[in-house]
């Protein structure tokens, strides 16, 4: 992911063996790390099991909140790709007890297609 994308709010997929090293101590001892993508200093992780939010905080970014969604919790979600003019796609999420969406958005060379399939495998069991 370069600055630009990272400065102009856009997420980039991140290595999956990385993740699962860096994150091991929030994982279960069954959990695999499906996709990951960074968004800036946050990331958002699709496991197995659950989708992870890290929300890293404040301006040395040392306070980090863990947000946890089981794929149960998923009541739906939808993709918008990214147009001739509209540079970047979209993700969103709707979690069962919440009435807005929690949005992404990617920059134009992530398959979102690819990210759908994986919520859709897990989601839809």
């Amino acid at each position: 992911m370069g600055l630009f994308d990272g400065l102009m709010g856009n997420a980039s997929e991140v290595r999956i063996e990385d993740v699962q090293k860096e994150y091991t101590n929030i994982l279960s001892s069954t959990e695999v790390v499906e996709k990951a993508y960074r968004l800036i200093r946050d990331m958002f992780i699709f496991t197995n099991k659950r989708l992870i939010l890290v929300d890293k905080q404040g301006m040395t970014g040392k306070k980090t909140e863990y947000h946890s969604i089981p794929y149960k919790s998923i009541t739906h979600f939808s993709i918008e790709t990214a147009g001739n003019f509209d540079l970047d796609a979209e993700l969103k999420i709707w979690v069962s007890g919440s009435q807005l969406p929690i949005e992404k958005q990617f920059n134009k060379s992530l398959n979102i297609y690819e990210l759908q399939s994986v919520l859709a495998e897990y989601v839809l069991k």
